[in-house]
């Protein structure tokens, strides 16, 4: 140890923020271990560095006590007393027994706990970067694929696709660039690892946020996502700008906004729509492309029967019941669709229907044709 290892901890503290004072105290902690393990002894010794010129000195440490037990951690008081009349029981008489090659021991281990904490500082700054990135979508390259995983490197970190966070169908090949969402992040004595999607809704969120600057900029609002990956989106936008149409600022001048998202999500389809605060309105609009006729709301279930020409029936429902499904996640209400004769049975189609007032009234709203069309993006 010298003036340049010091000078050299200087350095690291600059470059990596690898704290002298830290790292000198687990140097020392380390030639402890390495004494006794070259030394074969296990007596209770302290290492010594001093932070000015690097020098190192291994001192035996003893506890004085009137009867010695143990004498290779206790010595007596009486012999203690010898050395300096201050000592007196309980006290800690410690002997210098630096060995004379204890340098190249020193030097080798100090280079090992130097290159684990730049490994552990690294690890950590790797960690405090992508947590603070998690919910964001990064750009990647496939590393390689293992089984139903695909690595992907992102630069200062290698991130993990698992199976289930894979958009059904989608392919992937190495050096393939790509999107990824930052589901969440780990710390492993490997070092910390990065859990990535391509399947949660958050990556379209994040993806309209790069494609639409009103989006960005706070003027439009994504107001609700619901998601099946690799098939079909609904998206409800809103804005407080009487200006701006929210639904064309993320449609882009002939489609090229949502077409861009579309594309980096391999062909998935997506629908974007007008949120809006009234159920029977949000509920018409999020049921399309299909048109409605009427949305009965039931406010203390949170449920809504909605009635659909007879021939819109399977486009409202869409194929395996997705597009109501979507559409009652987005809302968030609990939807039920009739055709018109379901609810207007062959016998009773001159009558008008009848709504009860009282406790459990359910609220009957007409939507107008033109307030349920949306077209399909």
């Amino acid at each position: 140890m010298n003036k340049e290892f010091i000078q050299a901890v200087e350095d690291l503290e600059r470059e990596k923020s690898i704290s002298k004072d830290l790292l000198i105290e687990a140097i020392e902690s380390a030639l402890v271990s390495a004494y006794k393990k070259n030394y074969g002894t296990s007596q209770n010794v302290r290492v010594n560095i001093d932070r000015e010129n690097g020098d190192i000195d291994v001192f035996m440490r003893k506890d004085i006590v009137e009867e010695v037990l143990d004498p290779f951690v206790e010595v007596n008081v009486e012999e203690a007393k010898e050395i300096d009349p201050e000592y007196e029981i309980g006290d800690i008489i410690e002997y210098q027994v630096t060995p004379m090659d204890f340098g190249r021991i020193a030097a080798q281990t100090a280079k090992q706990v130097v290159v684990q904490r730049i490994r552990e500082t690294e690890r950590g700054m790797i960690y405090d970067d992508y947590i603070n990135r998690q919910t964001e979508v990064v750009t990647g390259v496939v590393q390689r694929i293992s089984n139903d995983k695909v690595f992907v490197n992102m630069g200062r970190a290698e991130g993990i696709l698992n199976g289930n966070e894979q958009i059904p169908g989608e392919k992937y090949r190495v050096n393939q660039r790509l999107k990824v969402y930052v589901m969440d992040v780990k710390k492993t004595t490997k070092g910390p690892q990065v859990f990535l999607s391509r399947t949660h809704p958050g990556l379209v969120k994040r993806l309209f946020e790069l494609e639409v600057p009103e989006i960005q900029d706070g003027i439009v609002e994504i107001k609700s996502i619901s998601r099946e990956a690799g098939s079909r989106t609904k998206i409800a936008v809103c804005t407080y700008d009487e200006n701006v149409d929210p639904v064309g600022a993320c449609v882009g001048t002939r489609g090229n906004r949502v077409q861009a998202v579309v594309e980096e999500l391999s062909g998935e389809k997506i629908d974007i729509i007008t949120w809006s605060e009234e159920p029977g309105k949000l509920i018409s609009s999020a049921l399309s492309p299909a048109k409605v006729e009427m949305v009965l709301i039931d406010e203390d279930e949170k449920a809504a029967t909605v009635v659909v020409p007879d021939f819109q029936l399977s486009l409202a429902i869409g194929k395996e019941g997705q597009n109501v499904r979507l559409a009652a996640k987005l809302c968030g209400w609990k939807i039920d669709i009739k055709s018109h004769s379901q609810y207007y049975p062959p016998e009773t189609i001159e009558e008008e229907p009848e709504t009860t007032q009282g406790e459990d009234a359910s609220a009957v709203m007409d939507v107008p044709e033109e307030e349920s069309e949306n077209e399909e993006k």
